[in-house]
């Protein structure tokens, strides 16, 4: 189940970072992962959520929801053990609010939280690509962010190049 936003609705976003290229990330690094999860030492519920945000849209600019580029669910939902969405979109606007991954926030920074935000770890912000991702255990799921942030980044770095190789001026609108 994928369910693709677009944070146009709200605020302008990215120009090289989209919905179509966040998909494109994800499914560069979903034969990874769905290799991985029914290994015990990556993943104890053989399921996972995947959020990606909007890098050019942030809290001051939108609602989180209007933030919120892609989320989609690897394995069959009706077998959830637990609401991974929900944690993984906890995830991802903790670390969208705070620009920062959570590796980082709940191991030295517990003092940047607010009442109510989770104390999971599993979301990267790899420059300004903010990525949560629930269902593994915390480091596969920051190991899996990464990859997807890493390969979205790429995206639109050879988007941007095309851009300037066809010397344009200003990044497509």
């Amino acid at each position: 189940m994928t369910r693709t936003t677009s944070a146009s609705a709200a605020a302008p976003g990215s120009a090289f970072a989209d919905a179509a290229a966040a998909r494109q990330a994800l499914d560069m690094a979903l034969p990874m992962i769905e290799a991985a999860l029914p290994d015990p030492q990556v993943c104890g519920s053989g399921f996972l959520y995947v959020v990606i945000m909007d890098p050019a849209v942030g809290p001051a600019q939108a609602s989180f929801d209007a933030a919120v580029l892609l989320e989609h669910a690897v394995g069959d939902r009706s077998r959830w053990d637990a609401d991974y969405a929900a944690f993984a979109r906890a995830k991802a606007s903790l670390a969208w609010r705070l620009g920062d991954g959570l590796e980082r926030v709940q191991g030295a920074q517990p003092h940047r939280l607010r009442a109510g935000e989770t104390l999971l770890r599993g979301s990267v912000c790899l420059d300004g690509i903010v990525v949560g991702v629930s269902g593994a255990h915390p480091w596969f799921d920051e190991a899996f962010a990464t990859a997807i942030a890493a390969n979205l980044r790429a995206i639109a770095q050879s988007r941007h190049a095309a851009a300037r190789e066809r010397q344009e001026l200003v990044a497509p609108g």
